[in-house]
C-alpha cells in the first residue's frame, strides 16, 4: 500500500478518547472538538483536510479485516467513475449485515411495507464487486475528487441519510458506487443490541424525511412517513411474539416516522450537550 495518513476527529466526548490518542505517540491529526458536531460535518471535515487521493471513512464501531482496504482501493482504481466503495459488513459473530441499498424511494418503502425489502432494496450480495446505489459509511472510501467535485457532506444532515444524500449527489453528477465483497469490516454496531434511545429513532426518521423531501419533494416524503409507520407497526406487532424483540422500540419508530418533527433528536441532544459544556467552562 502507498504511504498513508491517520486523521481522528474526537467530538467533544469526555471519555478520554482525545488523550488516549495523542498517548499514542504516533502520527495522528487528531481534530479535537470542544462543542458537538454531526456525522455529516464531521466527515467533510476530516476529507478536507486529508491530502491523498482517497479517504476512508470508518466508524469507530468498525473493524477492517486484514486486505479489506487494499481491496476498497482496487476497486476504485479500477473504475474511474466510481466514488465511493463500501465493504461488507459482518457482526461480530460473522453474520452478515447489509451495507448497500438502493436509493429510497416511495417504491422501495412500498417494498419495505410488503415486507419485499431484502430482495427488492438490499444490494450488498453477490461475490463480484457490481455497482449500487448507496453503501453505508460505516466502511466507506471515497474519491477525494468526486467528493469536492458535490461540496462533501451536507451538514444539515446532523446523522443517518448523511451518506445517502451524498452519494445521490454524486450518482446526479455522474459519479457512482460499488459493493466490494472482498473487502470486510466487522460492525460491532452499538443500535444492533439493547435499547436504541429514542434520540436516535427521532434522528433517524429526520434524516430519512429530509431526504425525501430534498430529492422527491413533500408528497413523496409524505408517502414514505405512512409506509415507514405501517412497515414498523407491523413489525412491533411481530414481535410480541418473536424473542429478544421489544414491540415498543418498533412502535417509537412507527411514531418518529409519521411525526419527525416531534421530540429530541440527537441535534437537539448535542444543543444541550454544548450547552452544559460551556456552562462547566
Amino acid at each position: 500500500m502507498a504511504p498513508s495518513e491517520v486523521l481522528v476527529l474526537d467530538n467533544a466526548s469526555d471519555d478520554g478518547s482525545a488523550e488516549a490518542v495523542r498517548a499514542r505517540g504516533e502520527e495522528i491529526e487528531l481534530v479535537a472538538l470542544t462543542q458537538r458536531r454531526g456525522k455529516a460535518w464531521a466527515d467533510s471535515e476530516l476529507m478536507r483536510r486529508s491530502r491523498g487521493r482517497w479517504c476512508l471513512l470508518l466508524n469507530e464501531d468498525s473493524e477492517l479485516v486484514p486486505g479489506a482496504t487494499a481491496a476498497l482501493v482496487g476497486a476504485l482504481a479500477a473504475d474511474p467513475q466510481a466514488a465511493c466503495a463500501v465493504a461488507t459488513l459482518t457482526r461480530p459473530d460473522g453474520v452478515p449485515q447489509p451495507s448497500a441499498w438502493r436509493f429510497p424511494t416511495v417504491g422501495t418503502a412500498l417494498a419495505a411495507a410488503l415486507a419485499l425489502g431484502r430482495l427488492a432494496v438490499v444490494q450488498s450480495r453477490g461475490a463480484r464487486t457490481r455497482r449500487v446505489d448507496w453503501g453505508q459509511s460505516a466502511a466507506l472510501l471515497v474519491r477525494r475528487e468526486a467528493a469536492q467535485q458535490v461540496d462533501w457532506m451536507d451538514p444539515a444532515f446532523f446523522v443517518y441519510s448523511d451518506e445517502v444524500d451524498f452519494q445521490k449527489r454524486l450518482a446526479l453528477a455522474g459519479w457512482h458506487s460499488l459493493y466490494v465483497p472482498a473487502a470486510v469490516a466487522i460492525h460491532h454496531e452499538q443500535l444492533v443490541t439493547g435499547a436504541m434511545p429514542k434520540a436516535r429513532i427521532v434522528e433517524h426518521a429526520r434524516g430519512r424525511d429530509r431526504y425525501m423531501r430534498k430529492h422527491h419533494g413533500p408528497l413523496a416524503a409524505l408517502a414514505v412517513r405512512v409506509l415507514s409507520a405501517w412497515t414498523y407497526a407491523l413489525q412491533a406487532l411481530a414481535a410480541t411474539v418473536l424473542p429478544g424483540h421489544d414491540p415498543r422500540r418498533y412502535l417509537a419508530h412507527a411514531g418518529a416516522a409519521l411525526a419527525p418533527s416531534r421530540g429530541e433528536g440527537l441535534a437537539e441532544a448535542a444543543e444541550r450537550y454544548n450547552a452544559q459544556r460551556t456552562a462547566r467552562g
